[in-house]
Formats: structure tokens, C-alpha cells, sequence
């Protein structure tokens, strides 16, 4: 299927890895210009070179901190006209309720809510004004089954959707659709952390780890980047105008709920 985006400009954040980059190489196989960014030089480097080798479109990568106002207004300045925004930051580590200070909670709430809101804010007008827009933003499933050791990733995350369902209900007139992804165990650097931490934590070996983690999802297995980043590409495309205020999970069918 062709989705109808060569010579769309995308911003993906977050980018040089993981999900990020499954998403900008998902776009960039569709023809679009992407504009990546990261905190390492070097793995920024790397992701440039993966995602300029597919032959489609334009790679262009922006060192920047998107928790920060200078960061973020950095990344903006470098695709001002964007049609496409994927929101996606790192998530603050699992832990206890009662050792979240306001420290903590502040940065869960900078890089999961406010950092997101803010990229939509500077890039949503554009957008309706030339009525074609692409919002996705990466989540998590537990935004819908919440965990308490998860619980800072999932306040953020969450205040983050109610904003965002409230805004698509506006924005989609102007063919602007807002959608999120909720992913859970994706074979990312995430996964591999989780997997270390089991191996201190119970003794075993790594690879056990992973099958451990790999029997939590009904698919008996973890999710493949390029699956996630397929389906970011299709919300943003031209056949997906008439979906907008969705979460979509992408869990190996491990969600319990109806809704």
C-alpha cells in the first residue's frame, strides 16, 4: 500500500534508538524527509547513516535536549513546516511510591507530558493551517493497566492523553489527527536493561531473563521494532485521516480490558 507521504516532513524525537528509530526508518522507507534527534553525537550519528541508506528522502539530525525549552526550540527550528510529529522521550526507571520526591516527579512530568505538549503547541497551527497533520505520540500500555512501580511513567503519560483526546477533537476538522501507541516489550535497549536487572535481581542467566520476560505477553514474545514502527507510519498516512483521539495498543494482544 502506498500511504501517500513522499515528500512529507516528519520530526521523530528521541530517534537514535529504539522505538524512535523504528519509527524514522518506517517514515524514510515512505519517502519522508525526517528530522531525527538525540543526546549522543555518535549514536546520532549512526541512526543518520541507517535511515540516509534507505534512499528515500532527506535525514537531517539535531543534537538536542527536548526537556529543555532551547532544545526543543532547536528541533522545531529545524522543520518548522513539520506535517508529521512522533512524540517519544524516555521513561523515568520503575520504583517505590514512597521514594518519589518532587524531583522525580517533576522530570517524569517535564519528559513525558510537558516536553510532548510543548512540540504539539509549537507545530499544531502549522499544521491546520496547511490541513494535513500527523500527531503520534509513544506512550505506554500502562497507561491503560497501570503498575505501581510504573507509576511516574504512567501519571505523565496519561495527563498527557487526556490532554491530547481533548485537543484531536478539534484538530481533526482540519485533517490533523492525534493518536497514541502504547507499546509493551519491544526488543529495544529497554528490554535488554529489564532483562540485566532480572538477572542481578533472581540470579539467573540472561537469557532466561528474556524468556521470563517474553512469557508476560500472550504472543510469547517480544514485539520487533519494525512492527511498531509500521504501524506509527500508517496513523500518519493519508489513509488514516479519519482516525484521531486513538490508542493503539501494540502488546501482543496481552491487554485484559474491552476499552
Amino acid at each position: 500500500m502506498d500511504l501517500g507521504l513522499k515528500g512529507r516532513r516528519a520530526i521523530v524525537c528521541a530517534s537514535s534508538r529504539g522505538l524512535g528509530k523504528a519509527c524514522a526508518l518506517s517514515l524514510a522507507r515512505e519517502g519522508v524527509d525526517v528530522v531525527i534527534n538525540g543526546l549522543h553525537q555518535e549514536r546520532l550519528d549512526a541512526a543518520q547513516a541507517e535511515i540516509g541508506a534507505l534512499g528515500e528522502g532527506r535525514v537531517t539530525a539535531v543534537l538536542a535536549d527536548i526537556n529543555t525549552e532551547a532544545g526543543r526550540a532547536e528541533l522545531i527550528a529545524a522543520c518548522p513546516d513539520a506535517d508529521i510529529l512522533v512524540n517519544n522521550n524516555s521513561g523515568p526507571p520503575p520504583g517505590a511510591f514512597q521514594s518519589w520526591g518532587e524531583a522525580e516527579w517533576q522530570a517524569a512530568l517535564t519528559a513525558n507530558m510537558l516536553a510532548p505538549v510543548f512540540m504539539i503547541q509549537g507545530l499544531i497551527e502549522g499544521m491546520k493551517a496547511r490541513r494535513f497533520g500527523r500527531i503520534v505520540n509513544i506512550t505506554s500500555a500502562m497507561v491503560k493497566s497501570p503498575h505501581p512501580a510504573m507509576g511516574l511513567s504512567t501519571a505523565a503519560r496519561t495527563g498527557l492523553t487526556a490532554l491530547c483526546k481533548g485537543l484531536s477533537g478539534e484538530a481533526v476538522a482540519f485533517n490533523v489527527t492525534i493518536n497514541n501507541l502504547l507499546p509493551e516489550r519491544f526488543d529495544t535497549d529497554r528490554q535488554k536493561q529489564m532483562a540485566n536487572l532480572m538477572m542481578q535481581s533472581q540470579g539467573i542467566s540472561y537469557e532466561e531473563a528474556r524468556q521470563a520476560i517474553a512469557k508476560t505477553i500472550k504472543a510469547q514474545r517480544l514485539g520487533q521494532p519494525e512492527e511498531f514502527g509500521d504501524a506509527c507510519a500508517y496513523l500518519c498516512s493519508a489513509q488514516a485521516g479519519y482516525i484521531s483521539g486513538q490508542n493503539l495498543q501494540l502488546d501482543g494482544g496481552s491487554y485484559a480490558g474491552l476499552i
